[in-house]
């Protein structure tokens, strides 16, 4: 538990750097994370792939939205429906923390050795 509490923490310690320079924190991280898997991901379905409440995510969303990273717009099929995309300052944003993370996966690997990876 130990080992995971420690990982958990590199892995989300330089990311949470950046994300504090902007005012933001390791849940708009998250939001962001799954609208750049999923362009066009409805609010409901955001929802339901971070297990949280509306209430729990409005905030944050409406920050990412206000300063211009996510764009929400109603969806074609349905006006209620409101779909999620990041703009291109958010794919940025997501692109830099994505690699740092992805840099300590690639070390963690490199050191493991591919034996223990397989």
């Amino acid at each position: 538990m130990e080992a995971f509490f420690h990982a958990y923490m590199m892995f989300t310690g330089r990311p949470d750097e950046i994300l504090a320079k902007r005012g933001l924190a390791r849940v708009h991280h998250r939001i962001m994370f799954f609208v750049a898997r999923y362009p066009g991901l409805s609010v409901k379905d955001l929802l339901g792939a971070l297990g949280v409440t509306k209430q729990a995510i409005n905030m944050p969303l409406r920050q990412l939205v206000e300063m211009g990273l996510i764009d929400s717009r109603a969806a074609r099929h349905d006006k209620r429906v409101k779909e999620l995309t990041l703009t291109s300052e958010g794919k940025k944003l997501e692109e830099m923390l994505h690699r740092e993370q992805v840099k300590l996966l690639q070390q963690a690997f490199e050191l493991a050795g591919d034996s223990s990876i397989a």
